[in-house]
């Protein structure tokens, strides 16, 4: 009897208790912070990390459970080695990390808000002139990496190469790529419809892209990782022209979908600055 009448008593005290009113700002704060969970495991699932995380909830559970039966020696551990603990995690998922800070810089949102009505960074003329350049090179079997520059800035890569501040056309982007002239080996970056360098040293990517790929077709991928240029990469063995885009390598496009995948781009950007213009008036 003494255990039901507990039972009813605290059955009491919880009818007592008052729920606290929301607000709209906690509504907005729990789906900010629901929106930026999904988001960090989503993008954890899309690397080497997701590996790394999966270790780590085993060790958080064998935590909990060395806490919860008292297994003194284990605890004692992971007291002592705590501290260091996050410091090894931190530099375990440094590259992680920042993919994940460019990831969210290079967003849409970031993107519409720091955009610049002033900045066309492709022109139909630049288009044309890289597209020409790429399938004439193509047809001769020669190898070629360009990088079209968006949103993203690659003033770090730039500094690995040759500044050349030209005006782009498909003369100078082939003999740039002509086999053992002292530019060809590298990438070329084209900026605001100029060719800024060449010889540019791009990051390989870490993903599986195909074995039958070479160094050239990992630098693509790697370069669009890091930021949201456009890079095209013509294979020196086959003569295919492939485009990496947001970490993902198109193979063996044609002019008119490396054209309307440019062209695509270049509509959404306007509209932003007509957004932007709008705005601001």
């Amino acid at each position: 009897m003494n255990n039901l009448g507990n039972i009813f008593s605290e059955l009491n005290n919880l009818s007592r208790l008052s729920i606290p009113a929301i607000r709209i700002t906690d509504i907005i704060d729990i789906i900010i912070v629901a929106v930026l969970i999904y988001i960090i495991i989503a993008w954890i699932k899309e690397t080497r990390a997701w590996s790394l995380f999966k270790g780590i909830v085993v060790i958080i559970i064998l935590c909990l459970l060395s806490y919860q039966f008292h297994f003194y020696t284990v605890s004692w551990i992971i007291e002592r080695t705590l501290s260091v603990g996050i410091i090894a995690l931190i530099v375990l998922f440094q590259p992680e990390f920042r993919k994940g800070l460019e990831q969210l810089g290079k967003g849409r949102i970031v993107s519409n808000i720091f955009v610049n009505e002033d900045d066309e960074k492709l022109s139909l003329r630049t288009i044309e002139e890289v597209i020409t350049a790429c399938y004439k090179m193509a047809a001769v079997k020669t190898g070629a990496l360009i990088l079209l520059e968006k949103n993203v800035a690659l003033g770090d890569l730039e500094e690995t190469g040759i500044e050349i501040d030209a005006v782009v056309s498909s003369q100078l982007l082939i003999n740039i790529f002509e086999n053992k002239t002292p530019l060809h080996d590298g990438a070329v970056l084209i900026r605001n419809n100029r060719v800024a360098a060449a010889t540019c040293i791009m990051p390989l990517t870490q993903s599986e892209i195909g074995l039958d790929l070479g160094t050239r077709h990992r630098a693509a991928v790697g370069a669009s990782e890091v930021s949201d240029a456009y890079v095209i990469v013509v294979s020196e063995e086959t003569g295919a022209v492939s485009v990496a885009y947001n970490g993902r390598l198109y193979r063996n496009v044609n002019e008119d979908k490396i054209r309307s995948m440019l062209l695509d781009d270049k509509k959404i950007a306007s509209r932003r600055i007509s957004l932007w213009k709008g705005k601001k008036q």
